[in-house]
């Protein structure tokens, strides 16, 4: 499992420098992240032969919904770099509202896979697979922070 979110840090960091475009880096670190990420989960999870096919069609539905709600977050991140060189107060403050907006969503989100999760799962596991899903996007957010600066300040 260490060595599977590991390969996703080093698949990430290396590939993702080749991007031409932020659209580019962006659409790349998903089609990694996405295979890498099931690697991943699969192995950390453990499931049972009956749990399988139940966890991958949960596991499918809820990535969907996931990944359309990190669009948001794709949006800030282009919308600060495009502002980046120009920040003004009011929109920083207009950032900062998309992020707590953006924060409020996942985590929506979250408790509600997080009970139907636990319908097809001990909860257990269901607890283990958001762990695993935390430390995938903990790693990502690093790599993001690194990568991300720091607004300006007069």
């Amino acid at each position: 499992m260490k060595r599977s979110i590991l390969f996703i840090t080093l698949v990430l960091s290396t590939y993702l420098a080749k991007a031409q475009s932020t659209d580019d880096y962006i659409e790349l670190a998903r089609d990694i992240l996405k295979t890498e990420k099931k690697s991943a989960i699969a192995e950390g999870m453990e499931l049972t032969d009956a749990e399988i096919a139940p966890f991958w069609e949960l596991y499918n539905e809820y990535n969907s919904k996931l990944s359309q709600t990190q669009n948001q977050r794709v949006a800030l991140i282009k919308n600060y770099a495009q502002n980046y060189e120009s920040m003004t107060d009011d929109k920083a403050d207009e950032l900062m509202k998309s992020y707590f907006k953006y924060q409020q969503d996942i985590t929506k989100l979250k408790k509600s896979y997080y009970s139907r999760f636990k319908k097809i799962l001990p909860k257990v596991k269901a607890a283990r697979y958001f762990q695993l899903e935390n430390k995938i996007q903990a790693m990502v957010d690093a790599k993001l922070a690194m990568e991300i600066p720091l607004i300006e300040v007069e």
